[in-house]
């Protein structure tokens, strides 16, 4: 078994005991620790420009049209956790504050996104990485702790993220077996482990959550939304609210045509290749 399968392996191995907790309130607390990871990775990002004297340069072009819709994207992506919303409500000890906690989590989020992209990019420009830890200097401190902070950052948050997928199979569970734990931590055995066969088996597994994250995810932070919103409210919306509403599912639209059109062309680019 080479380092790559090793690795993989590792992984899902250490990951496994957490997807086992069906209590979110417990599941929480190890939530809570990918919440300081992100923040650990953004203050390094800080720390290295405005203290090791990285520097901050402008480089590159400020707009580009060509990959703007890509780009949108790409961040929508980051506002894709409407899965586990219902499960957060359900176990909230004050659910009539859910609305104050989603709006407080995306403006927090919004924030620290907004700020790495404007850091990331007046740091390293056009030479930017995928990860931009790949960017920072070596043989920093602060690095180091970058990385392996976004190392295990993922061990925090794969629970939660499958929690919603595990409960809607476990509701196929007789209801004579529903109190037995068996049953579930085999589903949810069997989710980690097919995570992992799929992740070894495709050689750009990349490229294929590109492609999902482009054609399903802008369905469902952006599109789905305004939709919805405007088939519940009907003629009670004001003139604004639909202008903006439909200009919020245009964008979508459009950036998840490019981005499953450039997802798309780089998997039949390697599958030809």
């Amino acid at each position: 078994m080479d380092s790559h399968h090793l690795f993989a392996l590792m992984t899902t191995l250490a990951v496994l005991p957490t997807v086992w907790l069906r209590d979110l309130s417990v599941l929480s607390y190890i939530s809570a620790g990918g919440v300081v990871a992100s923040v650990l990775v953004v203050l390094s990002l800080f720390w290295v420009g405005l203290v090791d004297n990285v520097g901050i340069h402008s480089k590159g072009t400020v707009l580009n049209l060509g990959s703007l819709p890509v780009a949108i994207g790409l961040y929508g992506y980051c506002y894709s956790g409407h899965a586990v919303f219902p499960n957060i409500y359900t176990s909230m000890a004050q659910p009539s504050r859910f609305p104050t906690v989603l709006l407080a989590c995306f403006s927090i989020c919004t924030l620290m996104y907004a700020g790495v992209a404007y850091m990331g990019y007046t740091m390293f420009g056009e030479s930017t990485e995928s990860q931009f830890t790949l960017n920072l200097p070596q043989d920093l401190v602060v690095s180091k702790i970058a990385v392996w902070t976004t190392v295990v950052n993922p061990f925090t948050k794969y629970a939660l993220t499958m929690s919603p997928v595990a409960m809607s199979l476990e509701e196929l569970i007789p209801s004579n077996h529903m109190k037995s734990h068996m049953y579930a931590i085999c589903i949810r055995t069997a989710l980690v482990f097919s995570t992992l066969l799929v992740g070894l088996a495709i050689p750009f597994f990349g490229l294929v959550m590109s492609l999902i994250g482009s054609l399903l995810t802008m369905l469902v932070t952006l599109i789905l939304p305004c939709a919805c919103f405007l088939s519940i409210v009907r003629g009670k919306a004001t003139r604004f609210q639909g202008v903006v509403c439909i200009i919020i599912i245009a964008v979508g639209i459009v950036s998840s045509a490019f981005g499953t059109h450039s997802a798309l062309s780089k998997i039949i680019e390697n599958l030809s290749s």
